[in-house]
């Protein structure tokens, strides 16, 4: 081996060590101004994931999320974080409405964004729990991570960031020894939805496309996986054939030029907003100009934040569902279109 190669090899077992000596010592008491005592479960439990079976002893104090969206999840069972990632750069978290609240002057320490993981920033908050469930956590990663603490990784039988909410739900109320409490949040946002359904008959003789533009020239239709489409497909609408013909499993869009408009010449179409131009832009577009969804004004452009109902819809869990439903079904009931 080269004197470089042992050098390399060294440094991740010092890193290692690091880790497991920060990690040590994890066990203390329950902290009930993080896991209050209605929110304490029963345990042991075992929850089967991607990469196997993890068995959690005894209730967690300091949990770790590494999925983008697996805070607001823990956060409805009635326990706030000590660390997650990043998503949306929503430094310091506790900006979206259906959280701040629950966040209250205890924000989580920032520790990766997306699927970037810093361990020893991780390993310093010295969890008991770490949930990895809305996130494409490598097996390498999780084999680290479990160096440290329980780690329940993504659901099974699923694409990475392809699982619906109410299983991802249900997999951290397993984990959190709160089976009945996830199993009573997700069918409280069932009758939701089926309420919404039932005052608007209407969506489900309805396609839809959710979509986006990134950057000029480029178009994004999301696919059934995404939680957007996800979030529409609940209130009935039925995902537009086209950009269902052109998904892949892998992949949570479609991504096009404005030639390709085609795919989006649905009943509905809903634009999310990512940059005060993008509305503009797309309207200008001649091609866009000429689709039947434009020409009929049944198209509704949404912002991801200020209202954040783009927001909620791309989070779409127990927590964001509620005010998504709230604040976008009267825009998309008022689409009238010809």
């Amino acid at each position: 081996m080269s004197v470089s190669g042992v050098r390399v090899k060294v440094g991740l077992t010092a890193l290692m060590m690091s880790l497991l000596v920060a990690g040590c010592g994890s066990s203390q008491p329950v902290d009930e101004t993080l896991v209050p005592p209605e929110s304490r479960g029963t345990f042991p439990v075992t929850v089967e994931h991607k990469y196997g079976a993890t068995t959690v002893e005894k209730q967690p104090s300091r949990v770790v999320t590494l999925g983008l969206s697996d805070h607001d999840a823990v956060l409805a069972l009635g326990i706030r974080p000590v660390g997650a990632v990043d998503w949306f750069k929503e430094r310091p978290y506790g900006k979206w409405p259906w959280t701040q609240a629950r966040w209250g002057e205890k924000q989580p320490e920032i520790v990766g964004e997306r699927d970037d993981f810093n361990l020893e920033k991780i390993a310093a908050l010295k969890p008991d729990l770490i949930l990895a469930q809305y996130s494409g956590m490598k097996k390498e990663q999780y084999d680290k991570l479990s160096q440290l603490a329980p780690v329940v990784a993504q659901p099974p039988k699923y694409e990475d960031y392809a699982a619906p909410w109410q299983e991802m739900t249900r997999m951290v109320g397993r984990a959190l020894g709160l089976a009945p409490k996830a199993d009573d949040l997700i069918a409280g946002i069932d009758r939701r939805f089926a309420q919404a359904r039932a005052e608007h008959p209407e969506f489900a003789k309805l396609s839809m496309v959710v979509a986006d533009t990134f950057e000029a020239g480029k178009f994004s239709a999301f696919t059934t996986t995404d939680p957007k489409m996800i979030f529409m497909a609940e209130l009935g609408f039925r995902p537009f054939d086209p950009v269902k013909a052109e998904s892949k499993p892998e992949k949570n869009v479609v991504e096009v030029t404005s030639e390709r408009f085609d795919l989006f010449d649905a009943d509905r179409l809903v634009w999310l907003n990512s940059d005060v131009g993008a509305e503009t832009r797309v309207r200008a577009d001649p091609v866009y100009r000429k689709l039947k969804v434009s020409a009929g004004k049944r198209d509704l452009f949404i912002t991801y934040e200020n209202p954040p109902v783009g927001a909620a819809i791309s989070f779409n869990t127990v927590l964001s569902i509620p005010y998504a439903i709230e604040q976008l079904v009267p825009k998309l009931a008022a689409v009238q279109g010809s």
